[in-house]
């Protein structure tokens, strides 16, 4: 994902100008930058000369700077940072030996754990391309992906063989290898290959691997979107605004086949982060592992803050967060007043980040961003602009909403099947709708394809969604359009209620909307559900919704 020369690294940042030396205080202040005796300088000149900051030499240079150290703790113990070295040094012979090479596509279905991180750094080292799977994706989705994308190989962890079958048959079904087992298996183990090869380093390929992750497939078939080079960048835009620290311990409870959860796993072969992983979100078992494991950063979206807040307060309190002091939150938005939530019980260490697969890092929210301005965005985070244009390109002011584009060095190549995002003047389209505040924040509206005209005025669910959020008896919402006799389209509104204010009414709910917003954006109906369908990063499945709806007759009947 990432090569980039050290002589090169120097080079780009001092031709910057002002923003150079911001981004230099950025690694001193992170402590990227530090002191190294001269036989350590020597030993990591030479690996990075030989692999960049590729993941395969990033990690490699943690081997070299503090080999003993922890670099990850999943269920199955701990592992320090020479011996995940090794392991991905056989594991890459292992491939390389099932002739595994360079261009070649590994895909990966596995949760949070080591093996996750064995075969990206393996494929890394062979200058393969990895492919990461959604382990939340239907069977149909995933027959399509392998279909269009045709991997040699696929790792999976061992939960996902019946859901896989079907793009593993056939004369041309790509290699199995089992990662997490639970039992005995017919097929290669990674454990079983790591064990039976030499952990010697292997020649660097003559070309850098791709990382390619899937879009969340909300909207259809999940589209592949690579990256080749992020470099120091991307390091840089997060630690920008964030303040996460060298050698902090990080749970990332975010899925590491999302951009949001991979995005921290390549930050710690920069800052030495020892990783805590569970293969389940948990919200007690997340406390359990922060306090255990004397966590500095927890890496998540926004629905794990919504289940941990969700616990019975003496569950809570019976796990000291206090050393937490950075919250890394992305993948959705932040719904109602959940920061402030957050914040009120466990401190002010949130962090949102708004974004996407495609543009990476737009905005950063900062704790005194989400205290004045819960639902806002925050600011664009180093070297990224953000624009908000009409429909013909042009920039618009602040305070007028528009569609939002995004420029920086981490916009990706273009999908893998073939496609791309619109592209302004080097700006690329997130596909939401937003504006820029008085108080020079990014506010989103909603995606551009959910806007809604009713009365003769642009509705976005988004607002009638974190409004009705901020009602005591909902626990999670969702909105869609629906054609209206007397509006055109009004929103119908999806919740879930607390278990304890079942007894409140739709009235109820539909006269807090009338006090709070307009009358045309009050939802013309409440439809009640146990739970709101989400896949694994969180995001709302909004189209299942408007499918079960209209597989009903709901809609006919009605309107």
């Amino acid at each position: 994902m990432t090569r980039i020369r050290l002589g090169g690294m120097v080079d780009g940042i001092v031709g910057r100008g002002t923003s150079a030396a911001t981004a230099v205080r950025v690694l001193v202040g992170s402590g990227v930058v530090r002191a190294y005796s001269p036989t350590t300088l020597a030993r990591l000149a030479k690996v990075l000369r030989a692999w960049g900051t590729s993941p395969a030499g990033g990690f490699a240079t943690l081997a070299v700077r503090q080999p003993d150290a922890v670099g990850l703790v999943d269920e199955l113990g701990t592992l320090t940072w020479s011996e995940l070295h090794g392991r991905s040094n056989a594991l890459a012979r292992a491939l390389a030996d099932r002739g595994v090479g360079e261009g070649d596509g590994i895909a990966v279905m596995c949760r949070n754990h080591r093996g996750f991180l064995d075969i990206t750094l393996a494929a890394s080292k062979l200058g393969a391309d990895v492919l990461y799977l959604n382990t939340a994706f239907a069977g149909p989705q995933l027959a399509d992906v392998l279909a269009r994308e045709r991997p040699l190989v696929v790792v999976h962890d061992q939960e996902f063989e019946g859901l896989l079958a079907a793009g593993l048959s056939g004369k041309d079904a790509p290699l199995r290898i089992v990662a997490w087992t639970e039992s005995e298996v017919d097929a290669d183990t990674l454990d079983g290959l790591i064990s039976h090869q030499s952990d010697l380093d292997l020649r660097p390929p003559s070309r850098t691997g791709r990382l390619v992750i899937l879009t969340s497939g909300t909207t259809g078939t999940p589209k592949g979107a690579p990256r080749s080079e992020a470099g120091i960048d991307a390091a840089i835009s997060l630690l920008s605004r964030m303040p996460i620290r060298a050698g902090y311990r990080a749970h990332v409870a975010a899925p590491l086949f999302h951009t949001w959860g991979l995005a921290h796993l390549l930050l710690a072969m920069l800052l030495g982060t020892p990783l805590v992983l569970r293969r389940r979100f948990d919200p007690e078992e997340a406390l359990r592992a922060i306090t255990a494991e004397k966590a500095d950063t927890f890496v998540v979206i926004p629905v794990m803050l919504q289940r941990i807040l969700a616990l019975p307060e003496e569950v809570r309190a019976a796990y000291d967060l206090s050393g937490l002091k950075v919250v890394a939150s992305s993948g959705s938005a932040l719904p109602g007043d959940l920061a402030l939530g957050w914040m009120d019980a466990f401190g002010d260490n949130l962090y949102n980040i708004y974004g996407s697969t495609e543009v990476a890092y737009a905005s950063v929210a900062t704790p005194a961003d989400l205290r004045a301005a819960p639902t806002s965005a925050g600011r664009p985070p180093w070297g990224t602009v953000v624009k908000i244009l009409d429909p013909s390109g042009s920039e618009l002011p602040a305070g007028e909403s528009g569609r939002v584009f995004v420029g920086n060095t981490l916009l990706f190549e273009g999908y893998t099947g073939g496609g791309h995002k619109e592209v302004v003047d080097g700006l690329m389209s997130t596909g939401d709708v937003g504006r820029f505040g008085p108080d020079g924040r990014l506010y989103i509206e909603g995606r551009d394809d959910e806007m809604i005209v009713s009365g003769g005025e642009n509705v976005f669910p988004r607002e009638v969604e974190d409004c009705l959020a901020r009602h005591p008896a909902v626990d999670d919402v969702a909105a869609i359009g629906v054609e209206d006799p007397d509006f055109g389209h009004r929103l119908r509104a999806f919740v879930v209620i607390a278990e304890s204010a079942r007894g409140v009414t739709d009235d109820e709910l539909k006269e807090w909307v009338r006090e709070n917003l307009a009358r045309y954006k009050v939802p013309r109906e409440i439809v009640r559900l146990p739970e709101l369908p989400r896949n694994a990063t969180g995001k709302l499945l909004k189209r299942e919704l408007a499918a079960d709806r209209a597989a009903d007759g709901t809609d006919e009947k009605e309107s």
